[in-house]
């Protein structure tokens, strides 16, 4: 691969944070995104053991849709609500908002790849599973 080949991303770690308060995440998916291709890619794993460890009252259903609507958005089809009509780049912007939630980004970060696809599927593996 030469360096002409690489071409930028953005990415951002999905974490889920069961006690707010506390601070204490687990890694639960990867948001990736190429403004080159104008393609928003995100893979989710929830890891109910992780979570209860940290919080055995920890709702898992409750993160298990808050994972679903992040995966809706990012796809962008109809279940994505009003947020479809908007570019990749924008639904990658508003889903990497700071926010205080459960289920929360991380900060973006950037790196270059000539594969999107395969680079979601390596940060996966080493970030989150």
């Amino acid at each position: 691969m030469t360096e002409q080949e690489l071409r930028e991303y953005e990415y951002a770690v999905v974490r889920a944070v069961p006690r707010v308060e506390r601070g204490e995440c687990v890694n639960v998916g990867v948001l990736l995104y190429c403004r080159w291709q104008e393609r928003l890619v995100v893979r989710t794993l929830l890891p109910g053991a992780k979570l209860r460890a940290l919080d055995p009252a920890v709702d898992l259903d409750g993160v298990a849709r808050a994972l679903r609507g992040i995966e809706a958005v990012a796809e962008g089809g109809p279940a994505a609500g009003p947020a479809a009509q908007d570019s990749p780049g924008r639904r990658f912007r508003w889903l990497t908002a700071p926010r205080s939630a459960v289920v929360q980004p991380g900060p973006v970060h950037t790196g270059l790849t000539a594969d999107p696809e395969a680079e979601l599927a390596r940060l996966f593996a080493e970030l989150v599973a």
